[in-house]
């Protein structure tokens, strides 16, 4: 992978305008029961895009307590207890607050919030649903889900979706290929691309060779995002490197937590939870290599990870699964390498070659960030998504 020859100088970028100061700002409420209040794509760039646009935005999700962050009024709503309780108690009360804001348009990112979707535009709000996975396909890694149940669930969700095609005012798609599967009328895509200001190697803490042997993983850790293979892999990296795991995010199954911690390797581990931007940035900043290892599921072969283009925004070069859309991003930017998923071998030599041979390997995270200033940027997407408020509020006046 030769590096493309000169410098990548980044392109003018139309930035979404404030409205005039005479008109009033539109009030927009985005819901959901499922996300955190500060999810990086709900809260970090499309409720923060909407404010610096000039819009008065209201995020209804579970939260300990109502504040105002970064111009973002939060409405919270109880921590729910269990799925059960989160589809029943959690979403009525989503219900209730979203009604008596009567804002001028709802942004849901909830499947099972749909129903909540239908009666709002029943009422003659405009509603938009942002869908953020290929549900249908998702169903099958949903290891809660009996097996002979999956297929009837995912056509049963599939089918509530094509009937809020016909019902909602517009819908947002996290990537191209979900995108293709809504009417394309109505369906504006808006990928989970970085933000560039939050994620600047140039203003890093250490220099890249000056950083000790890290790698890091964002989000969660399940068996079917290469849970065991990356602990099996990190227990292969030969020892004189010192090579050490950062995880920012959560495992999200027990037995996954116990082979992890039962796992010769956990030595080598650094297992943070959940932190806030300021902390998954020191962590990028401190790290060598970015690792995602999803596995060859229908609903991941064609995914566009948002930890994969913030390792790039970050400079740091990247250790990913072998899928076919994956591989073209990495090769056309030169920015890291791909293994196959289910070889922890194969991993661990990636992983055991970037330490081994930092020059390459910074220039390969130099190549990843050049690439994302080039194409993989927030603020276009943003655009994007005002320039869809906006046409939709023009069309209802």
């Amino acid at each position: 992978m030769a590096p493309p020859a000169g410098s990548v100088e980044s392109p003018e970028v139309s930035r979404p305008t404030p409205p005039s100061a005479g008109s009033p700002p539109a009030h927009v409420v985005h819901l959901s029961t499922v996300h955190r209040p500060f999810d990086s794509r709900i809260f970090l760039r499309e409720c923060k895009s909407l404010v610096a646009a000039g819009f008065r935005v209201t995020l209804i999700v579970p939260n300990h307590r109502q504040e105002v962050v970064d111009g973002v009024r939060l409405v919270p709503l109880p921590q729910p207890k269990s799925w059960p309780w989160r589809i029943t108690t959690t979403m009525l009360r989503a219900g209730l607050a979203a009604w008596r804001e009567a804002a001028d348009l709802y942004h849901v990112h909830d499947p099972e919030l749909l129903p909540l979707a239908w009666l709002l535009r029943l009422r003659g709000s405009l509603v938009v649903y942002d869908a953020h996975e290929d549900l249908p396909r998702d169903i099958a890694t949903k290891r809660w889900i009996p097996t002979a149940l999956r297929r009837p669930v995912a056509w049963g969700a599939e089918l509530v979706e094509r009937a809020s095609c016909r019902i909602l005012s517009a819908l947002v798609a996290a990537t191209p290929t979900i995108g293709r599967r809504f009417p394309q009328y109505k369906t504006v895509v808006v990928n989970n691309y970085p933000v560039l200001e939050d994620l600047d190697p140039a203003a890093a803490e250490f220099a890249y060779r000056d950083r000790a042997p890290g790698i890091v993983y964002l989000g969660d850790l399940t068996e079917e995002r290469g849970g065991q293979e990356l602990f099996a892999a990190l227990g292969l990296v030969p020892a004189s490197l010192g090579a050490r795991l950062t995880i920012l995010g959560a495992f999200t199954s027990p037995e996954l937590e116990r082979f992890a911690r039962a796992s010769p390797a956990w030595s080598s581990v650094d297992f943070r939870g959940w932190r806030g931007s300021l902390e998954v940035r020191h962590a990028l900043d401190t790290a060598r290599v970015g690792i995602v290892l999803y596995h060859a599921l229908p609903n991941y072969t064609d995914a566009q990870p948002r930890k994969l283009y913030e390792y790039m925004a970050a400079g740091l070069p990247v250790v990913a699964s072998d899928f076919p859309a994956w591989r073209q991003i990495i090769a056309d930017a030169g920015c890291g390498l791909t293994v196959d998923p289910l070889d922890p071998g194969a991993v661990a030599r990636a992983i055991t070659w970037l330490l081994e041979h930092p020059d390459e390997a910074e220039q390969m995270g130099a190549r990843g960030r050049a690439a994302v200033e080039l194409r993989y940027r927030w603020d276009r997407e943003a655009t994007a998504l005002v320039a869809l408020y906006r046409r939709l509020l023009k069309e209802r006046r």
